[in-house]
């Protein structure tokens, strides 16, 4: 009996060995696994090469660089200005991770003096005044269209989101475009809303707005050259369609 329990005690030993063996190596192949792990997340991210090209499957925001090029041999902003000018004046040109657009001479300005109502379906005439001038007064509590100095041509991957500048938000001017849509191309229409009490002023030939680009992995399966949006090709300052 006495040999039976010391086997047991033995079986019971070598049975605890054998356990911490093998939560060390479990532990240890653990460990090998975090150290990989940064290098896996980062090759399943999108991964920036030379020529500003996306690698996997998400959309990124494309750096000055990539805009340059695509300006200089595709004509995707036309006229283009190099880099961002700044001196005596609100400004414009190629930023960092986009392009801040200028705003060309032509101004559709809202008024009421017609008694006008404002339709998108059936939009009149008589909703505005036209003004072509370097300085566009906007009445209080007044709304003006636009357009940019540049013309845009947007490629079949990339998608462009608009944002104003920090120089007339802070005089509550708006600026509202909505996106660029793949395969699009045009004159930008410019919409400005002064939700001051005062009247407000925008400069022409300035700075009005910053585009940012978006590359996805891939071109859309539709763009809105293909469906033949109604806003393809559009220049100067272009209202309302149905």
């Amino acid at each position: 009996m006495a040999g039976e329990g010391g086997e047991r005690e033995r079986l019971a030993a070598e049975a605890l060995r054998r356990n911490l063996r093998l939560r060390r190596a479990q532990a240890s192949a653990r460990a090998a696994a975090d150290d990989t792990l940064p290098s896996a997340a980062l090759a399943a991210k999108t991964v920036g090469t030379a020529d500003g090209s996306k690698e996997g499957p998400n959309m990124g925001v494309m750096p000055d660089h990539w805009i340059r090029k695509m300006a200089h041999e595709q004509g995707m902003i036309s006229p283009f200005e190099d880099r961002l000018h700044r001196e005596g004046v609100i400004s414009y040109g190629l930023s960092s991770y986009g392009y801040d657009t200028r705003c060309s001479t032509e101004f559709k300005i809202f008024t009421n003096v017609d008694s006008a109502v404002v339709d998108p379906k059936a939009f009149s005439d008589k909703s505005f005044v036209d003004r072509n001038t370097d300085v566009c007064v906007i009445p209080p509590n007044s709304f003006a269209l636009a357009r940019t100095v540049e013309y845009f041509k947007i490629p079949d991957d990339v998608l462009v989101i608009c944002l104003g500048k920090s120089t007339y938000a802070r005089c509550g001017i708006i600026v509202n475009v909505t996106p660029l849509e793949p395969g699009w191309e045009g004159h930008v229409t410019l919409e400005f809303s002064n939700t001051t009490p005062l009247p407000a002023k925008i400069y022409a030939n300035e700075g009005v707005a910053q585009f940012i680009f978006l590359k996805g992995d891939s071109p859309c399966e539709v763009t809105y050259r293909s469906r033949s949006g109604k806003y393809m090709s559009q220049t100067g300052v272009t209202l309302p369609r149905l």
